[in-house]
């Protein structure tokens, strides 16, 4: 084996240092510390938004220490062990190291074990819905928009599928409006009245499916005031991209002034999920005939 030049080993100790500063001053940036996710530096949009960046940001450093070893390693040992001008002797064969071979089958397994443990733990949380609520929201979809129930009030809100919405972004803000009060810990009881939908706000980090015949339910509690995207995550038909609503988490006072509204429109009760776009179609025809 040949002696490493001093000069060479400095060269890969800079190269190295200057990588390992790269991606320390990346991190400065707030988008990259949250991982590229949706959100604010001021304050998270819910109380599980933080526990899903740290998983995600975790999960990537964790990622890109494995990678950094494992490259470094890879461009050592060709810096290294290289093949030297005027050199003809072969290198020492190994038919097998066993620490090493143990080192490759225990430490994957210990990687993948810790990643495992941290993230049933998260979805665990994130899906427990044991807690007594304050808001109760029903929450149907169809093709292609979305229907409200808050259960609590005992009124309603319906929506109505998006026309030209390339066309015209500003119809965006037209879309049917859920609104949720700050920090209260809202139940969502999610329902499909047609095909498989997926009920999907961004900045809360969180979706969940809407299937016929089987209801799913998931809580959160909305912890900074203002309007965010909602929108169909499963693939649902020609019009699918087109699914979209409004989210105002707003004070208490405004939340109780929304659900007086609807009630002086009329909108009291539930909307049920007898009601679709099919059976709609299929009245048309009838008035038609």
């Amino acid at each position: 084996m040949h002696p490493v030049p001093p000069r060479r080993t400095r060269r890969v100790s800079v190269a190295v240092l200057a990588t390992a500063l790269v991606l320390v001053l990346s991190g400065c940036s707030e988008t990259v510390q949250r991982g590229w996710l949706p959100g604010f530096s001021d304050q998270e949009v819910t109380d599980q938004t933080g526990r899903v960046v740290s998983l995600w940001v975790g999960s990537w450093i964790a990622a890109l220490a494995v990678g950094v070893i494992t490259w470094g390693l890879i461009l050592w040992c060709v810096a290294v062990y290289r093949k030297r001008k005027d050199d003809d002797t072969l290198p020492v064969q190994l038919r097998y190291h066993v620490p090493l071979e143990i080192m490759y089958i225990l430490l994957p397994v210990v990687m993948v074990g810790v990643l495992f443990y941290h993230t049933n733990e998260d979805t665990l949380a994130l899906q427990d819905t044991s807690a007594e609520p304050d808001v109760r929201i029903q929450a149907i979809g169809k093709q292609w928009s979305w229907d409200f129930n808050y259960l609590d009030d005992e009124v309603y809100e319906t929506g109505q599928h998006a026309i030209d919405i390339g066309v015209e972004p500003a119809a965006l803000d037209e879309q049917v409006t859920l609104y949720l009060p700050v920090d209260q810990r809202v139940e969502f009881t999610l329902d499909s009245r047609d095909v498989i939908h997926s009920f999907w706000i961004p900045d809360f980090l969180y979706k969940l499916d809407m299937i016929p015949g089987h209801t799913n339910t998931f809580q959160v509690t909305p912890t900074r005031e203002g309007v965010y995207r909602g929108k169909c995550a499963e693939l649902c038909g020609e019009e699918h991209s087109s699914m979209l609503f409004n989210v105002a988490v707003v004070s208490q006072e405004e939340y109780d002034a929304q659900m007086e509204e609807l009630r002086e429109r009329g909108q009291t009760g539930a909307l049920g999920l007898e009601y679709s776009r099919l059976q709609d179609l299929n009245d048309v025809a009838k008035d038609e005939d």
